[in-house]
């Protein structure tokens, strides 16, 4: 190539047409990059017996780890301040050990009993709720005002006494799960108490460390990454816990004035179930009105009206109080990111999805404002 040729292809004399060519050439670099990327994969989806013993030990960790994380960011405020009135870390958490072993006793010994019971008695007495399920069933099936609205050759008593079966069998299954854990505690009972005094003794220590290791250039945007996720999954986590035990106390208030049966084990479930965000609220919701109609309609009625009211508080005084602007998160996100991992990874990963989502939404932003926001304004 002669030197007037190597002169006018050059990108800055060519104008519009070197932009052109400097862009076809990011675009065939970043196709190589993709299909590199899957070329790895599937590279590595043929050698997966390498990775097999990795995947076992992940599993045998993450349910402790994940434990002691959420203790952590519970537990930490705590130690703080004790660690302000003169009270050193390790005593500290010492201390909190104690008084909470002292709880969990107290759990055991006085609610537990209460708990099993409640949830043997529903088990075993699930033919006599299908039973005075179908009555009431029976009994508005034979209303005229809901005949004129169902069409006559629609049974419903028996479409309902199927889903009830099929859900029964399910619940059946999510026991005996339960129970099938629990025996398999002692590992996480051992394990997530000695992962916890750590991250609870050295866990400031760990951002520091990451901080330091980071080159010059971006240790003040590395230092600002982890402040990030650190208050995002404190907020979450904490708030959580306190928005869930909120809506539990005014649930099972209302429960009681209602004569719910079963209301304690009731409101442990749909307290637990809404950890998962939006599913939880609305899968717990059906067995609660299922036992309220073996009562009467008026009763799972109102279990229904007392349901929505607590989410009414909690969605709009206690919530916006307690995590503020801190979950910056559309609610269409939220339901599409639970929905699709749930199909992937069960009821763990529907818990566990929204601070995931939000920790690499914190990366990949910060990354995007350092690598590549200059560059994609120039284009």
């Amino acid at each position: 190539m002669g030197y007037l040729e190597r002169r006018f292809l050059r990108p800055e004399i060519c104008g519009f047409g070197g932009n052109q060519l400097l862009i076809k050439n990011k675009s065939i670099l970043f196709s190589l990059f993709v299909a590199l990327l899957l070329l790895i994969i599937y590279l590595g989806s043929k050698v997966s017996f390498i990775f097999q013993p990795f995947l076992l030990l992940f599993q045998a960790v993450a349910i402790p780890l994940l434990l002691s994380m959420f203790l952590y960011y519970l537990l930490r405020p705590v130690v703080k301040y004790m660690e302000q009135h003169k009270i050193k870390r390790t005593p500290a958490i010492l201390i909190i050990y104690v008084v909470f072993t002292i709880i969990l006793l107290w759990f055991i010994l006085s609610q537990w009993p209460k708990l099993t019971d409640q949830m043997v008695s529903l088990v075993n007495g699930f033919p006599d709720i299908l039973a005075d399920v179908k009555f009431q069933l029976s009994k508005l099936e034979n209303n005229e005002w809901l005949a004129s609205v169902f069409p006559s050759d629609n049974n419903i008593v028996a479409t309902i006494t199927e889903f009830l079966n099929k859900g029964f069998s399910s619940i059946t299954n999510y026991v005996g799960k339960f129970f099938s854990f629990v025996s398999n505690f002692a590992i996480i009972l051992f394990t997530t108490p000695i992962l916890l005094f750590y991250m609870l003794k050295e866990g400031d220590k760990l951002g520091r460390k990451a901080v330091r290791a980071t080159p010059v250039r971006f240790k003040r945007d590395m230092l600002s990454i982890i402040t990030d996720i650190d208050k995002m999954l404190s907020g979450f986590i904490v708030g959580r816990v306190l928005v869930n035990l909120a809506l539990g106390v005014l649930m099972y208030i209302g429960f009681l004035i209602i004569g719910l049966p079963y209301a304690f084990l009731l409101t442990v479930v749909a307290v637990i179930a809404n950890f998962i965000p939006v599913i939880g609220a609305i899968l717990s919701s059906v067995p609660i009105i299922i036992v309220g109609l073996t009562q009467s309609p008026a009763t799972a009625v109102w279990a229904l009206v007392i349901i929505l009211a607590a989410q009414q508080v909690q969605d709009n005084l206690i919530a916006p109080y307690v995590f503020g602007k801190s979950m910056d998160i559309h609610p269409l996100t939220t339901i599409i990111l639970v929905l699709g991992v749930g199909n992937i990874s069960g009821i763990l990963g529907m818990i566990i999805i929204i601070p995931v989502y939000m920790t690499l939404k914190i990366i990949v932003v910060r990354v995007f404002q350092i690598f590549f926001k200059r560059k994609w304004q120039r284009l």
